[in-house]
């Protein structure tokens, strides 16, 4: 999808992007500067945020925005959906809607944004026995 928007596949990009897609999570840029620094010791910050607009302006991967300051990044750049826990903001792929849009319009549909919000099993667990949310999640 780069070549489409004539641009190249850094080495950097392309470490953002290997990294990115290791992963089941939704990391935020500052996770996955942690995670290339790893392999890239030199990248700046700066760096970071620029290629994830880039490869998220592109197609590549997908920017998550889920209406708070911290944005999350997904190494998926195909069409899925997300819940999104109200109280520890964990990100889970959610159910796959396109095929019922599909069934119940004649639209050509170019787009859309959708997140389900609830709160997640652990944060669940946590309110019952009266105890504050987790802010993350070992599994995740």
């Amino acid at each position: 999808m780069l070549k489409q928007s004539n641009l190249r596949m850094t080495r950097q990009r392309m470490v953002i992007l290997e990294e990115l897609r290791k992963v089941n999570t939704h990391p935020s840029a500052d996770e996955i500067y942690e995670m290339v620094r790893k392999r890239l010791p030199r990248v700046s910050l700066g760096t970071i945020y620029r290629n994830l607009e880039i490869l998220s302006g592109s197609g590549e991967i997908q920017k998550l925005d889920s209406g708070s300051s911290l944005k999350r990044f997904d190494g998926r750049a195909d069409c899925h959906h997300h819940i999104r826990c109200e109280r520890c903001d964990r990100l889970d792929p959610g159910v796959d809607l396109n095929t019922c849009v599909r069934d119940f319009t004649d639209f050509s549909v170019i787009g859309h944004k959708l997140e389900f919000v609830g709160v997640c099993p652990d944060c669940r667990r946590s309110s019952e026995a009266g105890l504050p949310a987790a802010n993350n999640h070992p599994e995740d």
